[in-house]
């Protein structure tokens, strides 16, 4: 920042940048009083304290619009909201994932970034092996070829290497949105195989195009400052953090998945339902190797008959597998070695060990003695599952299925071994009540999966499939015998890796734009879709808060229970309580606190167990012996020793007093920097406690853990927590309830706990807490300053607001992350007054005069694809038959000449009207010239036409344009019923413009802009907008900017006495009210009005999007009603609950005129005789004898058995058939005497005033019907069952 910005606020403790703040430090302090306050300042206490500048930085922010910073960032905190989501997906390809370039030194032009994330899981896969059947190697299986994948990489996006005379070949993100394609670089790998163990071959394939995460290590923007950003057409503060699909960009949501390698024990009642005698008590772990991506979730069910079993997913499938098999299977344990590693030494404990004695007794049905013959049993079961190699032995499958599925983030199998043992007792004592199940829905026990881990995973799976492809490939070409089949040549191999599809690329973008995931494992996920969501830039809060935003899953959105979406107390700090929408998705998408980081690094913690076990910890592998020893002594001894863990690894065992002791050396070695303690270590110290938590020391250093600032207080510096310690950590929210000897932490400021959104609401403290809510929904939902570059937007729909403010009372958080840079509303006078009568339910009278000088005035932006690839009449060959423009031998009329150049497309700033044409194109085939027409309801002007090329080609732009982008500009000034809101959840529609001069005006002849009803406040208690109006009203009166941060003020410190000594001193009443008076009368009115400054947004809901009319229109093919939508001119429901409504009122009229008469009326004829409404004949035989046409006489003659025909030769086929069987018969005819045919039928009687026209002399009626009950009748008849109706004579 310029030195005048830091002089503009020289007296201010914070740096400049951090903003105005009414008091300055009391965010932190939260002094007493106002005289402590002012003490605590230095400032003299005569003087007050509000008379310290509070400036709004124009000149800095004018300086920073027409001159970016080149050295950084303009906001550089945005980044660190940002960093999680570009981090996650940098470490796949880096070691270091940091936001900017490492400043290491490149050597020879290219900098060794170490081995990704990607490249270390990649080495994690097992090879593919095939054999070719040829001669007598490998036991006459024929010689073996093992086929891996490694060396994945992903360059930065470039153009077409076909293109030719390009002089920048990097593609910036800015060319991928306005030309509607996908920002990607090209994903390369590296393909190994070696036959029968000899050095390895390989080559480089190419695995086509990945999409590239903005600003991340493989863009072209990483380190760009914002002058250089401003230079390639973004952004000043371009943050990044999503992908460009199609133009648009997509962003990958965070997801909550279970905490890694923390053992929950878990009570569901649907793990009764694996088997029979299965309880609803389990073990479950998600494992995930520090070195891996995909994770494995392993569970130990406690059976009824005192059993235990392994259950793990492979492929989508569960199994189930004895758990003293695995555990024989993994070190070759005895029964006595099981027994006594489960037990340690508590042999008085009998509820456990009468449990283990049968859990080894049940095992001996399998005839199981050795761990070598456990793991042949394995292997004969599992291995078509696992799919091993023909010439594996049992052994080596069951070693092979234990390393890929059993406690994966452990490598050797004594550790997993003494895992599976920690799993067996937490779940005995589970069962015994010793301790209490962890909560699933507690963020204790929650972690976030990454997007970049997330694209990772998929890439991985989708290599390892490639690979199984092409081993696939040539499996078969060996059973087919095909011919060239050389295992020693490197050109089979090619040419069989170009017969298979390894496209990766496509199928990430194919995730991207869908969200959707097609994956033949699951990746160890509860979802199939709903992955990825647009990053809408509707306005920059709703923006910012998509990169913020964290989803419990697609799966819980389903269930029933409402304990999934409860605000748990060990969310503080971690998840706002405020930001959450109301509806179907409350409590599922939650968002995260402004100071929340996500840890993307793994830390080296490998001497973090030299360290315990200088303190005194027990070496695990000792620990039996020791407990067992002590229980001789003591016979409380198990409850003496807890076990200590590092990122689901077993390290040892100590004493609860000793763990405590540990904790708190590590916290304090973590803070002070020393040992190399990281400081993202997570240390949960779970205290021994009756049916509590399992207790233990458990630390965790892993990825994509929540942490979040405090001080500790023991040393006054900055600790980083996280949710698992939290909940045993004594944090106090202010220094005055710091508790000595309880207290361990206190906060770094009381707002922590708010998201950025929520605490941009003023004073939301003093607000009820749903409307907090609303307004953290509704600053989404604002007109706003959706961008600095819309220029080159491409967005389907922008809004925009054409006369913003900054607001005179704004949070500290406000300045922090450069809100200014995209205004979002206007301050406006309103007046807390009963006037008229239109402002009655949150209805809201607009000035007149505000609104013709600007106020509220927006501009929306819509963007319209044409491509002629696309539409009707496109040619299958490459030549293009359809061109932009007019046809040679047509001419256009005036009007289209007006609209459209000789190119067929819109001059720029042209006005068009709904149906008028924004372009035209021709097909030389029928020489004919069609156009695009704009739809819409009102007019709009030709904002931006681009000319979009594609790469094809050697030359990449030669070709013909075959695709534009127009973006059309809609003007949209405030009408009556658009929606306007406060910043406090008070949200009206605007119901009429009143003329300046009918509105009431005070003393100083200030009118208000806005006038809202008193009623909305006492039921609603946002005094947290009563607050801003005074507040508002000083800083105007005074040109200062307010703070308005939450918790700022106490009942000590009020802000009526802080603001109210602001008015005073300007000559207004302290508490904001002023005698006013009547525009009308010019009465002074009998009650003095609370007039302020309030900042208003405008809404993106303008009834100009929403009214909806019909008389006639489109109407649904087989019911005739009218169809539904407001866009195909339909019409709004009127169901059931509606009719009876209007039955009860009695509405005869209306009912008839809503559901018949503007529905789907219709005529029908209907038989006298029979009473049937879909037998009408036309006997045009007979009409043409008496005229023909559709005018003819009435045929009234009854000679012979002829039956009467009306004036068309209308009769009724089943009478006269039945006419025709009488005269057979010897019968007269039925000539209208009622009579059922068909046997005894009840009738539906047909009042007379439903008949519209009786046909003299003939026997058929015309009635007004609904069609849809010609179609029930219809659909009845298909069914054999007849509708009879009879005319009321």
């Amino acid at each position: 920042m310029s030195s005048s910005m830091s002089s503009a606020s020289s007296s201010s403790s914070r740096s400049s940048f951090d903003g105005p703040s009414t008091p300055p430090d009391t965010v932190h302090s939260l002094p007493n009083s106002l005289k402590a306050a002012r003490q605590e300042a230095g400032i003299d206490t005569e003087e007050p304290l509000w008379k310290k500048r509070h400036t709004f930085f124009p000149l800095e922010r004018q300086e920073r619009y027409s001159a970016p910073t080149d050295n950084g960032f303009v906001a550089p905190e945005l980044t660190e909201l940002v960093a999680p989501n570009i981090e996650s997906f940098n470490a796949l390809w880096a070691e270091d994932p940091s936001l900017d370039p490492p400043a290491s030194v490149a050597v020879s032009g290219f900098v060794n970034e170490g081995t990704g994330l990607l490249e270390k899981s990649l080495r994690r896969l097992a090879p593919r092996i095939v054999f070719d059947g040829q001669g007598d190697a490998n036991n006459g299986l024929g010689n073996r070829i093992t086929l891996r994948m490694d060396s994945v990489n992903l360059s930065k996006p470039l153009i077409n290497e076909r293109a030719k005379g390009v002089r920048e070949r990097r593609v910036f993100p800015t060319e991928a949105r306005e030309r509607l394609f996908t920002y990607t670089g090209k994903l390369t790998a590296r393909l190994c195989w070696s036959v029968n163990g000899d050095p390895e071959q390989s080559d480089i394939v190419t695995l086509g195009n990945c999409p590239v995460l903005v600003r991340s290590n493989r863009c072209n923007l990483r380190g760009m400052s914002s002058r250089e950003l401003v230079a390639h057409h973004e952004e000043a503060n371009e943050f990044g953090g999503y992908f460009l699909v199609n133009g648009n960009e997509r962003l990958i949501r965070y997801l909550i998945v279970a905490k890694a390698n923390s053992p929950q024990a878990i009570e569901r009642p649907s793990f009764e339902k694996r088997g029979p005698s299965y309880s609803n008590k389990a073990i479950v772990i998600r494992c995930l190797h520090k070195d891996d991506l995909i994770s494995v979730t392993n569970a130990v069910h406690y059976l009824h008959n005192g059993g235990l079993t392994m259950r793990f997913s492979w492929r989508k499938q569960e199994y189930m597998v004895p758990v003293v098999m695995v555990l024989k299977a993994l070190v070759d344990a005895t029964d006595k070695e099981i027994f006594a590693s489960i037990v340690q030494g508590d042999f008085e404990n009998t509820f456990l060990t009468d449990r283990v004695e049968l859990l080894l007794r049940n095992f001996k049905q399998y005839s199981l003695w050795s761990g070598h013959q456990c793991l042949e049993y394995l292997g004969s079961k599992f291995r078509v599952v696992l799919g091993c190699p023909e010439d594996y032995t049992d052994a080596q499958v069951g070693t092979e299925l234990i390393s890929r599925i059993l406690l994966v983030h452990l490598d050797s199998p004594r550790d997993k071994y003494k895992m599976l043992i920690f799993m067996i007792q937490k779940l005995y004592s589970l069962v015994a009540g010793e301790s209490c199940a962890d909560n699933a829905d507690s963020p204790q026990h929650h972690e976030i999966l990454m997007p970049g881990f997330l694209v990772g995973q998929i890439i991985k799976e989708r290599i390892d499939e490639a690979v199984g492809n092409i081993r696939a490939q040539i499996a078969r070409d060996v059973r087919m015998k095909v011919k060239g089949l050389d295992f020693f040549d490197s050109k089979y191999i090619k040419k069989t890796v170009s017969k298979v599809n390894i496209d990766i690329g496509v199928k990430i973008a194919s995730f991207l734009a869908t969200g959707n995931l097609s994956s033949p494992s699951g990746l160890d996920l509860q979802q199939t879709s709903g992955f990825t969501i647009m990053a809408e830039k509707l306005n920059f809060a709703r923006y910012l808060a998509h990169f913020r935003s964290v989803h419990r899953g697609a799966f819980f959105a389903e269930l029933k229970t409402t304990s999934v979406r409860k605000l748990l107390p060990e969310a503080w700090g971690f998840l706002c309580p405020v930001h959450t929408p109301d509806g179907s998705p409350c409590g599922l998408l939650n968002h995260f606190s402004h100071t929340c980081r996500m840890t993307t690094r793994q830390p080296d913690v490998s001497h973090i167990h030299a360290l315990l076990s200088g303190l005194g910890m027990t070496e695990a592998a000792f620990a039996i012996g020791a407990v067992g020893a002590a229980s001789q002594r003591d016979t409380d001894a198990r409850d003496n020793m807890v076990v200590v863990q590092l990122d689901g690894a077993i390290l040892g065992y100590t004493t609860p007093a000793l763990a405590k002791h540990m904790a708190t050396a590590l916290r304090i070695w973590k803070t002070e920097g020393l040992h190399h303690v990281p400081l993202d270590l997570e240390i949960g110290f779970v205290p021994t406690s009756r049916a509590g938590q399992y207790p233990g020391l458990y630390l965790f250093s892993n990825r994509a853990r929540m942490m979040r600032p405090v001080r500790l207080l023991h040393n006054n510096k900055i600790d980083m927590v996280g949710p698992f310690e939290q909940v045993y950590l004594d944090i106090a929210c202010d220094p005055q309830e710091v508790v000595p000897g309880v207290s361990t932490h206190v906060e770094l400021a009381p707002t922590s706990i708010l998201s950025v959104l929520a605490n941009l609401t003023p004073f939301s403290d003093y607000n009820q807490s749903p409307r907090n809510c609303y307004q953290a929904q509704m600053m989404k939902q604002t007109m706003g300053t959706a961008s600095t570059a819309v220029s080159r937007r491409t967005d389907n729909k922008l809004y925009r607001i054409q006369t913003p403010q900054t607001p005179v009372v704004r949070p500290e958080l406000y300045n922090k992350y450069g809100f200014d840079d995209y205004p979002n509303g206007t301050n406006a006078i309103v007046a807390v007054i009963s006037y008229t009568g239109y402002d009655m339910e949150d209805a809201m009278i607009l000035n007149k005069s505000a609104h013709e000088r600007g106020f509220g005035y927006g501009t929306v932006y819509k963007s319209e694809t044409i491509d002629l690839r696309d539409l009707k009449g496109k040619s299958s060959s490459s030549v293009p038959t359809l061109h932009f423009g007019f046809a040679p031998n047509s001419r256009p009329t005036e009007a289209q000449r007006a609209i459209l150049d000789q190119d067929g497309l819109p001059y720029i700033g042209q006005k068009v009207m709904a149906g008028e044409p924004i372009c035209a194109y021709w097909d030389e085939v029928s020489g004919k010239t069609m156009f695009k027409k704009f739809k819409g309801d009102e007019y709009a002007y030709v904002d931006t036409v681009r000319l979009l090329g594609s790469d094809a080609g050697s030359g990449g732009g030669d070709s013909e344009c075959q695709k534009v982008q127009i973006m059309l500009r809609i003007t949209r000034s405030p009408v009556i019923g658009d929606k306007f809101s406060s910043r406090h959840g008070q949200k009206g529609v605007c119901s009429q413009k009143w003329p300046a001069v009918d509105m009431p005006f005070s003393e100083s002849g200030m009118q208000p802009d806005v006038i809202i009803n008193p009623h909305a406040f006492p039921s609603r208690m946002t005094i947290g907008m009563l607050i801003e109006s005074i507040a508002g009203k000083a800083g105007a009166m005074h040109g200062i900017a307010q703070d308005s941060t939450p918790f700022t003020f106490s009942e000590d410190f009020t802000p009526t006495e802080f603001f109210g000594e602001q008015l005073k001193a300007a000559g207004y009443n302290h508490v904001g009210n002023e005698p006013m008076y009547s525009g009308i009368t010019g009465q002074e009115l009998r009650a003095d009005i609370y007039l302020g400054v309030v900042y208003y947004q405008r809404l993106r809901h303008m009834v100009n999007d929403k009214f909806q009319v019909r008389t006639t229109g489109p109407v649904h093919a087989l019911t005739r009603q009218p169809i539904k939508g407001r866009k195909r001119a339909g019409g709004i429901r009127f169901g059931e609950m509606e009719r009876d409504a209007l039955l009860a009122h009695g509405t005869s009229y209306m009912l008839q005129d809503r559901l018949m008469n503007c529905s789907d009326y219709s005529t029908s004829y209907v038989c006298r005789t029979c009473g049937s409404l879909l037998s009408v004949g036309f006997d045009t035989s007979a009409s043409s004898r008496h005229g023909g046409g559709a005018i003819s006489t009435i045929d009234v003659t009854t000679q012979g058995t002829t039956p009467i025909l009306g004036p068309n030769g209308e009769f009724c086929r089943v009478c006269r058939a039945e006419d025709e069987v009488r005269h057979q018969q010897g019968l007269e005819p039925l000539r209208g005497k009622r009579q059922p045919i068909g046997g005894v039928e009840a009738t539906i009687a047909i009042p007379q005033s439903n008949v519209i026209n009786s046909l003299s002399g003939g026997d058929l009626d015309v009635v007004a019907v609904p069609y849809v009950l010609k179609y029930l009748v219809a659909e009845l008849a298909a069914m054999g069952i007849k509708m009879s109706f009879g005319v009321s004579p």
